[in-house]
């Protein structure tokens, strides 16, 4: 496999990040205006974008950055050693400034006012929860499905957030650069400010379990009891 350079890494998770952002952006609003109100319906949309444009997202820039667009996933991988601490650091910033451009660009296209802050509260003990099971379930799909079958993750994930839109209470952000950026639009999609900081401290949690758990499961042991 090719390897590139960190500022070839870096263009391409700021803007696989930002594309993921307009397309989480943008099918809410389409998918609000649409619906005539049935929000299940707006949901229904923005879900069904979102899944599929991580896959293609996924498979046309993992071969080059990793595809990760999401900082709990950056650590993660630094935890295990795949990625240096200065790479990760630098992803991270560019995966948070990406996502903000990929906000601006959804509000463009819809004649939006680019510039806005969300008053969509999503707080509450459900909703953290929620974010803890979407992020650790996210870690695990990456890590399990990596292990066994590694062309298939782009799949996957783009699967597994398809159904955690659905089956949690917070339609699993499962991303502190998704969260960040979407604190900044007041549309179907967003987040209000003070949400955000429960939210990512959910992620984080979730992550860490994941990560440790994903750990300890797919080490492989030097013999067979």
């Amino acid at each position: 496999m090719p390897v590139f350079n960190l500022a070839r890494r870096l263009v391409a998770e700021g803007l696989g990040t930002a594309m993921l952002l307009s397309i989480v952006i943008g099918s809410g609003i389409m998918g609000e205006r649409l619906a005539g109100g049935n929000v299940a319906l707006a949901l229904m949309g923005n879900t069904l974008a979102t899944g599929a444009g991580l896959i293609v997202l996924i498979s046309a820039f993992g071969p080059i950055s990793g595809a990760h667009f999401n900082p709990v996933v950056t650590l993660a991988m630094l935890s295990r050693r795949a990625i240096t601490p200065s790479a990760a650091a630098a992803y991270v910033v560019v995966q948070v400034g990406g996502a903000v451009v990929g906000v601006l660009a959804a509000h463009a296209m819809f004649g939006e006012p680019l510039f806005q802050v969300s008053q969509k509260l999503r707080s509450g003990p459900a909703l953290a929860w929620s974010e803890v099971v979407a992020t650790f379930g996210l870690l695990a799909t990456i890590f399990g499905v990596h292990r066994s079958r590694s062309e298939f993750v782009p799949v996957a994930v783009g699967l597994y957030i398809t159904a955690a839109y659905w089956f949690t209470a917070s339609t699993s952000f499962a991303n502190p650069a998704v969260t960040i950026a979407r604190c900044l639009s007041n549309t179907f999609a967003g987040i209000a400010p003070a949400s955000a900081p429960g939210f990512i401290l959910a992620q984080a949690a979730g992550a860490a379990a994941g990560t440790i758990l994903f750990g300890w499961l797919l080490k492989e042991d030097p013999r067979h009891d």
